[in-house]
């Protein structure tokens, strides 16, 4: 017997899916933001398509991994040791893939501020997905007040 209120197998595979493509967008965006900023500071007005391209995949390759192995540590409730393992574990593998990609030339000190952009912009998104969901409480909460005023008449 199945229940039409509890998701299937294939839409909560489908809802994480949805997940990692918006986190993948996400990250991409602001790592070709930090790569442009590097870029212009050093007075080069193009971006290469071969390090667009490292970068949208090294995303979709780490949301995989941030989702499946770090239990979407910026969706968690409290970053605890395992969400900051997993924070640190995925900044570093992007500031190695950036290095030896040669996003930013192999100069450390971009490296390190690209690593540092990193551990803030997780941060902020944890945030944003902490405030939303208590955004939707709210509005969840308001909603089933209403259907039950709405049904007690």
């Amino acid at each position: 017997m199945s229940n039409k209120n509890v998701p299937s197998l294939w839409e909560r595979y489908l809802t994480k899916e949805i997940g990692i493509e918006f986190k993948a967008c996400l990250y991409f965006f602001a790592i070709l933001f930090f790569y442009c900023v590097y870029q212009i500071i050093g007075g080069v007005y193009v971006a290469s398509i071969l390090h667009m391209a490292e970068m949208i995949l090294t995303c979709y390759g780490i949301c995989y991994l941030q989702v499946y192995v770090f239990v979407n540590f910026d969706e968690a409730e409290a970053l605890k040791v395992k969400e900051c393992t997993g924070i640190v574990v995925c900044t570093l593998l992007y500031c190695l893939i950036s290095y030896f990609g040669n996003w930013f030339d192999k100069h450390m000190i971009p490296t390190l501020l690209f690593a540092c952009y990193l551990l803030l912009t997780y941060f902020c998104v944890f945030l944003i997905y902490k405030y939303k969901r208590r955004i939707d409480d709210k509005t969840l909460n308001a909603e089933l007040k209403l259907f039950q005023t709405e049904h007690k008449k």
